[in-house]
């Protein structure tokens, strides 16, 4: 079986920038610079079969080259319990097109279509039992963060195996924009 995500990932210099953005959050587990990433979708579990269609029906998917920035710090869910914190970006209607694409593709390959809504973000960390005061004053803190613009010119297929300290993730196929 396989753990499968569709993501862009970050240049190194973007990568250094976020991981900068630290501090004392009790409950925080800082997710590592090279797991960074923006996931256009996760697909979950699937046989080497479905594994197969996937990366084949991902290779019809076409677009252009894009410049994305990131901008904003928050966390999910809203209210009290934030489980996740992430550095969000600038809207991009390219971004947004790409994950379209991402979806349709991977409907053809009979995958299930996404419930929820897209909503672009880097996970920077997952919270357990953190304080929302803490939550909020950190958010506050990092509230004017952003980045450089970066182009994004490939997006990849990932594979995700779980483990004690964390989820390893394995490039599995790399996508060039036609």
């Amino acid at each position: 079986m396989y753990r499968l995500f569709v993501a862009i990932d970050l240049p190194e210099e973007v990568n250094k920038t976020v991981e900068n953005i630290s501090g004392e959050l009790p409950g925080a587990h800082w997710v590592a610079a090279d797991q960074l990433h923006l996931t256009l979708r996760f697909i979950g579990e699937v046989d080497e079969g479905v594994f197969r269609q996937v990366r084949e029906a991902l290779a019809g998917v076409g677009g252009s080259p894009f410049s994305l920035t990131l901008k904003g710090i928050g966390h999910f869910p809203p209210g009290k319990h934030a489980r996740v914190l992430w550095v969000g970006m600038e809207e991009s209607g390219e971004l947004l097109k790409l994950q379209e694409k991402v979806e349709l593709a991977l409907i053809d390959a009979g995958i299930a279509p996404e419930a929820r809504r897209f909503s672009p973000h880097i996970t920077i960390a997952r919270l357990k039992e953190t304080p929302a005061a803490r939550v909020l004053a950190f958010e506050e803190k990092y509230g004017g963060f952003e980045t450089p613009s970066f182009s994004v010119e490939v997006f990849h297929l990932y594979s995700s195996t779980l483990s004690r300290e964390g989820a390893i993730h394995k490039r599995e196929k790399t996508y060039t924009f036609r």
